[in-house]
C-alpha cells in the first residue's frame, strides 16, 4: 500500500538534507579516510563521493534539457559513467570533497532558475524513463540520503526523515513488486505503515522499525527477522 503523499516540495528540501548529512559524513576525511571501505561491497567510500558528485552533474544535465529543450543525456555512455567515477575515486581528499560540494551546489542553483512550465517539461534518465523535470529532486534525495548511510562514516537509515523513508520505501516496494522475487508482508507499526512484495511462496510477515525496513527494501543490512526469526528473505538488487 502506499504510506506517504509525495510532494515536489518534500523532495526538494530531502535533497538539501540528505546533501547536508553526505558533507558531514566526509567532513575531515583524508585520502586513507577515503579509500577506506564503504558499505557497498568493492566500493570505497571514495567511489561513493565520486558516484554522487558525478550524479549532481548527470542531473543538471537533465535541468539543462528542462531548462532549453535540448536533449542531454545524463552521461554520455555506460562506460563513460564507470571512467568518471573511477577518475573521481583518485582525486587527493580535498578536491573529492570539493568536487561534492561544488556540483551538489550548482544543480541547487541550476534546478532553482527552473520556472514552473520548465518543470513541467520530459527528460529521460540513464535508465531510460522518460519523466517530468519535477521528477529530479526525488531522484537526487534518493542518492544523497541513500549513499550518506553508505559512506559507513556514522549516518544511519535512523538518520534520515521520516516522510523521506515512507517515500523511499512506496517508491522502492512498487518497483520490487513488478520484478520477481519472494512474498513479503513488511509492517512498521510504530509508523502506521505497511508494504506487501507479491511474489513466489507464502507471503512472510515481517515486522521492524521503518528505518529498518528501508534499509531492507534497498538491499542494505537491516538483520530483520521473519516471525518464526528466521532472517528475512533475500531480496534482489534495488537499482
Amino acid at each position: 500500500m502506499t504510506n506517504s503523499t509525495r510532494t515536489f516540495a518534500d523532495a526538494r528540501r530531502w535533497a538539501l538534507i540528505g546533501a547536508e548529512l553526505t558533507f558531514d559524513a566526509v567532513a575531515g576525511l583524508d585520502d586513507a579516510g577515503y579509500a577506506a571501505p564503504s558499505t557497498l561491497p568493492g566500493w570505497s567510500r571514495a567511489h561513493i563521493a565520486a558516484h554522487v558528485a558525478a550524479n549532481a552533474e548527470a542531473l543538471s544535465n537533465l535541468v539543462h534539457w528542462a531548462a532549453t529543450g535540448e536533449p542531454t543525456p545524463m552521461y554520455a555512455s555506460p562506460e563513460e559513467r564507470a571512467a568518471g567515477i573511477e577518475r573521481g575515486r583518485a582525486l587527493p581528499a580535498d578536491r573529492l570533497t570539493a568536487w561534492l560540494r561544488r556540483s551538489a551546489d550548482a544543480l541547487e542553483a541550476r534546478m532553482d532558475q527552473l520556472t514552473d512550465e520548465q518543470w513541467r517539461h520530459e527528460v529521460v534518465t540513464a535508465q531510460g524513463r522518460t519523466v517530468p523535470a519535477t521528477e529530479l529532486p526525488w531522484m537526487r534525495s534518493r542518492e544523497v540520503c541513500v549513499h550518506a548511510v553508505d559512506l559507513a562514516t556514522g549516518v544511519s537509515f535512523a538518520n534520515l526523515p521520516a516522510d523521506f523513508l515512507a517515500a523511499l520505501c512506496d517508491d522502492v516496494a512498487a518497483k520490487r513488486a513488478a520484478a520477481p522475487g519472494p512474498a513479503v508482508i513488511l509492517r512498521a507499526p510504530a509508523a502506521g505503515a505497511d508494504w506487501e512484495l507479491p511474489g513466489d511462496g507464502e507471503p512472510v510477515p515481517v515486522t521492524g522499525e521503518l528505518h529498518d525496513i528501508a534499509a531492507y527494501l534497498t538491499g542494505r543490512d537491516a538483520d530483520l527477522r521473519a516471525a518464526d526469526g528466521t532472517p528475512a528473505p533475500a531480496l534482489g538488487a534495488w537499482l
